[in-house]
């Protein structure tokens, strides 16, 4: 056999066609578990390999370090070392740092990690506050601004065109993104998507600088082509320099970050964008059981999108995806943890084992019920793992380790180290200890396995610094806790979507139909997450004794061998769902004139009539909203506008057929808030 054929050898049909398709322009719609690292991989190091191309003009660009260095890995596998794997934003600052000096002069900016700090400089100079999470809200619509080119001085116009709702209003966001661009200039910064633009403007005024780049990089395969933002493809259009030789990876079914600026549009118009383009989808899926995958496929099938891929499961038969109903939020989380120690019994690894949910609010119930069933959890989107303190200081003091001669075996010496730092033969109980516990722990188990294979400490060391650059954790034994958005790419044995009312999936704050269908998507992610066993469930209150008022998500109906429910069966579909009752006149209920103006509206009555109500009960709203918003992780305007606030202050209602009378309190927002409300106004009378 050649050495091109051993790399082709293995592939199935449409991976192989993939491979095979080594020159550009090449779109390859990939369906979840259907092996798309696995064939541009392979693609790769067949051009490598036959000639086509030389490894180091070769730049494979993804969204996260750690997949980064996994393409690499798998690429110096198969034959291919020396081929760049990078970010767009690694590449852009190799890029941006080589060429300042030559072109800029002087110094290279720093780049910043976080926009909090220099956001809250730029509060400073605008002599207003702003708590933490404001900020981060605010932070993410300026990389919204930015991703989609958008400058401060057309913000406003912007956010009214697209539908924006930011956390402040839209003007005084606008000064904020100026006087934060102001502050950053100033202290000679760039954030990630200064880096990006830079870069293209530095290629686009230099072209001796272009020609380099160019000269350099001749071949591009950008993986998650769905997720790509307007920034991304102009620096990918000024790398390509009008050339063709590119091949694109996505799946339209997982686009789920259109919040950030992402657009899907760049995938599904690549074929018209390159007429002559190679289109191969690959739908084969090898992760999921064929009950897993006629779930997915499914859920997506009713979804109004007309770029879908239908998976074919390739795997044997498994058990039935599970629906189960709860009366509360706490026995659905004791519900699951008991199922989780059913799948431990059974001898299902705990590290492959997921609870997936839509915010991260969510998680409290569960970490609570799974420390009270003394079972280990890890929660994912908190710390990378080698950020972590006790990580670092283990790696600090084994660097310095292998510095000093020592005939003790790897793993005796390992464990003698992290047991100064907190290993101990058994974990303890849970929380942070359990936390750093179990950190300590997968570094140990590392050390075990590469002792097995005849590593010393130096190796070790010099292992733990590539997987840190690379972001290649060691696996953490425990439950992974996480949020949909952070489960993507990642794959369990076992999964539980839970919390799937209307109102969480979709979220109450999805409005329009592009918003829906993303929440749709997000589903469809959390179900392909799953190996072999799945379970879905909801919970009918939010706590024991209240109103069971909850409904089953709607990407729910007709799949849980359930009648319907009644929210379902008379929830408007097609164009009957877009027509609106007309409202009966609103009348001041002082002095009895037609209101017109929504906020009127909304407070019942004229704003010159006189206000009545209790200004600490106004005061315990809105505070009781500051929590609740901070829990859930949205702007405060989303949980209760300031007039839909004041407007219950005036009432004060007592009941939740009175809480619902009032403009801006709907069911959803009954379900969710209302038993909260409602105590609040009682305590106040």
């Amino acid at each position: 056999m050649s050495s091109t054929d051993d790399v082709l050898s293995g592939l199935d049909p449409e991976q192989r066609a993939v491979a095979e398709a080594v020159r550009g322009p090449v779109c390859v719609l990939a369906g979840a578990g259907t092996g798309k690292t696995r064939a541009i991989t392979h693609r790769i190091a067949h051009a490598v390999r036959s000639g086509v191309v030389d490894a180091p003009s070769v730049l494979a660009v993804t969204f996260t370090t750690r997949a980064a260095g996994e393409l690499r890995q798998r690429l110096r596998a198969l034959g291919a070392p020396g081929v760049q794997a990078r970010t767009f934003h690694a590449a852009a600052l190799r890029q941006l740092t080589y060429f300042w000096p030559r072109v800029i002069g002087g110094e290279a900016p720093s780049v910043i990690e976080s926009k909090l700090p220099v956001l809250s400089e730029a509060c400073r100079r605008l002599r207003r506050g702003a708590d933490r999470s404001e900020l981060r809200d605010i932070a993410s619509e300026v990389e919204w601004a930015k991703v989609t080119q958008i400058g401060p001085e057309d913000y406003a116009a912007a956010a009214a065109k697209y539908n924006r709702t930011p956390p402040v209003p839209a003007e005084e966001l606008a000064r904020l993104y100026d006087a934060y661009e102001q502050v950053r200039r100033e202290r000679h910064l760039v954030d990630f998507e200064t880096i990006l633009e830079l870069t293209a403007a530095v290629m686009t005024e230099h072209q001796e600088v272009a020609a380099q780049i160019r000269g350099q990089y001749r071949y591009f395969v950008v993986d998650e082509y769905q997720d790509v933002n307007p920034l991304q493809k102009l620096l990918l259009d000024t790398w390509l320099g009008g050339r063709d030789d590119v091949c694109v990876v996505g799946d339209p079914n997982q686009t789920i970050y259109s919040f950030t600026g992402a657009t899907p549009r760049y995938l599904t118009g690549f074929a018209v964008e390159h007429p002559d383009a190679a289109v191969i989808k690959l739908v084969r899926d090898y992760r999921s059981t064929p009950q897993v995958v006629d779930l997915a496929n499914l859920v997506i099938a009713k979804g109004r999108s007309p770029h879908r891929l239908e998976l074919v499961a390739q795997r044997p038969d498994g058990p039935k995806p599970g629906f189960h109903e709860y009366d509360d939020e706490p026995a659905e989380a004791a519900g699951v943890a008991r199922a989780i120690r059913r799948l431990l019994d059974q001898g299902v690894p705990s590290r492959e084992i997921a609870v997936l949910f839509r915010t991260n609010s969510q998680s409290e119930a569960y970490e609570e019920a799974l420390a009270k069933a003394e079972l280990p959890y890890v929660l994912r989107g908190g710390e990378r793992f080698f950020e972590r303190p006790e990580v670092r200081q283990a790696v600090v003091l084994l660097r310095g380790a292998a510095r000093s001669a020592s005939d003790e075996p790897l793993a005796s010496e390992v464990h003698h180290i992290l047991a100064g730092l907190g290993l101990t033969p058994a974990p303890p109980g849970g929380g942070k200890a359990r936390e750093k516990w179990e950190s300590l722990r997968a570094l140990a188990d590392l050390a075990e396995d590469m002792a097995a294979e005849g590593a010393d400490l130096h190796g070790f060391v010099a292992e733990l610094e590539r997987r840190a650059s690379e972001q290649h954790a060691p696996p953490v034994e425990g439950v992974t806790l996480a949020s949909l958005h952070a489960a993507k790419g990642l794959e369990w044995d076992a999964v539980f979507l839970v919390g799937l009312t209307d109102g969480m999936l979709p979220i109450v704050y999805a409005e329009t139909p592009e918003q829906i269908e993303e929440e749709r998507r997000l589903l469809y992610v959390g179900i392909t997450r799953a190996r072999q066993h799945l379970a879905l469930s909801w919970a009918l209150s939010r706590a024991p004794g209240g109103r069971k008022g909850r409904r089953p998500s709607r990407f729910l109906d007709g799949l849980t061998g359930r009648a319907p429910s009644a929210s379902a069966a008379s929830r408007p579909s097609g164009p009957a769902r877009e027509r609106r009752q007309v409202a009966a006149p609103v009348s001041c209920r002082i002095c009895a004139k037609t209101l017109v103006a929504a906020a009127e509206q909304k407070l019942g009555r004229c704003a010159t009539c006189p206000a009545d109500y209790d200004e600490e009960l106004l005061e315990s709203l809105k505070a009781w909203r500051t929590a609740t918003a901070k829990e859930g992780k949205v702007p405060p305007y989303v949980v209760f506008t300031d007039v839909t606030l004041q407007a219950i202050a005036e009432r004060a209602p007592r009941t939740e057929q009175e809480l619902l009378s009032i403009a801006g309190v709907g069911r959803v927002k009954l379900d969710r808030y209302g038993e909260a409300v409602l105590s609040l106004c009682r305590s106040a009378s």
